[in-house]
């Protein structure tokens, strides 16, 4: 299994556009992201975003957030924990919390869940976007599979 962990942020004149030019930024606006659990197969291999055919449907596991309070931090986390047998995704987010610790809660989370399942961690990568609002903003961080 091959996976791309990618983040972005963005302002939009709606929330709705904003979370789009987020996805965009991340490299994942052009396709249709189905959301799926937090699953992964055992000794994934994390690679480089290729191009994506436009209109393709592509699993994803995402964290979004999106607020129009100007002056307000927000932030997307999305954390990946590999072992031999299988890895594990936790996705959180926040509006106005310290960064680190929105980290250290997906790593917790994270971590629980592989410790519960018996499986060592191998490889432990988090990403983040974090963006103070202007008008109209969004971070995406998300956890693309791809075809091998």
């Amino acid at each position: 299994m091959k996976i791309a962990i990618v983040s972005g942020k963005d302002e939009g004149p709606t929330k709705l556009n904003a979370f789009d030019n987020a996805l965009s930024d991340a490299g994942i606006g052009d396709v249709n992201l189905i959301k799926v659990s937090s699953m992964l197969a055992g000794n994934t291999q994390i690679t480089d975003l290729p191009e994506l055919k436009a209109g393709s449907m592509v699993n994803c596991v995402l964290s979004e957030i999106t607020s129009d309070n100007p002056g307000d931090v927000i932030t997307a986390v999305i954390a990946v924990a590999i072992g031999e047998e299988l890895g594990c995704v936790v996705e959180t987010t926040g509006i106005n919390k310290k960064e680190n610790d929105l980290i250290d809660e997906a790593k917790f989370m994270v971590t629980y869940m592989m410790e519960k399942r018996e499986v060592e961690i191998k490889q432990l990568i988090v990403k983040k976007a974090t963006a103070t609002v202007e008008n109209i903003a969004s971070v995406v961080a998300s956890v693309v599979y791809l075809e091998e």
